[in-house]
């Protein structure tokens, strides 16, 4: 299910007048698994990740140990992983973050990001990545709702909440139409991992879809196979729905804030203005209709207060909607500088 109209051109498109097969024939992947305290399923899943896929080149592993307590860190040494630790627990969003930050120093070409838990299938990474490889699509993530024959297992007030997810993000976006928001399994093109900024550290799913929805970049669904309930343990991100939906409704709403700011505070401002005016017609009409003096006078003030407040969203809408302007260029700056900065780190020429 293609998600965006621009196909996205790589660098190393421009390698030969054959730009796909030069693409097909050197083409570096990193796997990328933030995980805390997997040692029951690390080593299994890590196992299972295919080292040769048609038009890859180089597959390269990297987890991403976020304040394990167990021996997730040691096993995925052992099975030939790059690992990079974070002290102490920060959250599946941050060690996403960091994840793609490593991932781009190790020079990758595409960017696999996956579950350690065993609920995704290793084994599907080349169908996933296909779309990056032979169709110029920036982003391709995994959609378990796509095909309602993959439809997986699960509570129904979690696949509620999928529903409702993917229509607020939908909703926001306003150029997509995806069927799964809240799926982890999902690849990047190096130029969309250049491209993307997070700034949430409790999941990274939603806010990453805006964020580069809201930058145009071309992005597909893959219909996959995906186990609804993990084999060991419980999810760290979705384990307490009610603390699941709050944390990932206020960094959408976030998101929301930072890329329709005149919608944002527009229609905040438009709320005030219309109780304002809701509450000072009020008196009007029930001193026209009653020709006496009303006792809902308080109201009066009550309105003029809504009457300011909407005027002052109003004026701050405009400012952030012109603030807004600069941060994209500055986005804009801030790519073309990880570009540089990317291509002249040491082991993105293979070292």
């Amino acid at each position: 299910m293609a998600l965006g109209n621009i196909k996205e051109m790589s660098v190393l498109d421009a390698k030969s007048d054959d730009p796909k097969h030069d693409e097909i024939r050197n083409c570096r992947l990193v796997v990328l698994l933030p995980a805390m305290n997997e040692e029951a399923s690390i080593e299994a899943v890590l196992g299972r990740i295919p080292r040769r896929i048609e038009g890859v080149s180089e597959v390269r592993i990297l987890v991403v140990d976020d304040g394990s307590t167990d021996r997730t860190a040691e096993l995925a040494r052992t099975a030939g992983a790059v690992v990079v630790s974070h002290l102490h627990n920060q959250g599946v969003g941050a060690a996403f973050a960091t994840g793609i930050e490593q991932a781009l120093v190790m020079g990758a070409d595409v960017i696999v990001n996956m579950d350690a838990d065993g609920q995704f299938r290793p084994e599907d990474i080349p169908t996933l990545i296909g779309p990056i490889l032979h169709e110029g699509y920036g982003l391709a993530t995994c959609s378990r709702f796509a095909d309602p024959k993959n439809i997986p297992q699960m509570p129904a007030i979690k696949l509620w909440g999928n529903r409702m997810m993917c229509r607020l993000v939908n909703t926001i976006t306003r150029t997509t139409s995806f069927s799964d928001v809240s799926c982890g399994f999902r690849a990047y093109s190096r130029d969309t991992a250049l491209r993307l900024n997070l700034y949430g550290k409790f999941t990274y799913t939603q806010e990453s879809l805006i964020d580069l929805a809201m930058k145009g970049l071309p992005m597909t669904e893959v219909p996959l196979i995906v186990r609804g309930v993990r084999e060991h343990g419980e999810s760290r991100v979705a384990s307490n729905l009610w603390r699941y939906g709050f944390n990932t409704s206020m960094i959408i709403l976030r998101a929301f804030r930072d890329w329709r700011p005149l919608v944002f505070f527009g229609l905040i401002a438009i709320a005030f203005l219309l109780l304002g005016f809701g509450m000072i017609g009020f008196v009007a009409t029930w001193w026209i209709m009653q020709g006496h003096t009303t006792p809902w006078t308080s109201l009066i003030t009550l309105g003029g207060i809504s009457l300011v407040l909407g005027i002052t969203f109003g004026v701050l809408a405009l400012v952030a909607d012109q603030i807004g302007r600069g941060r994209r260029i500055q986005e804009q700056l801030l790519y073309l500088e990880r570009r540089r900065s990317y291509a002249l780190t040491p082991d993105s020429n293979g070292d």
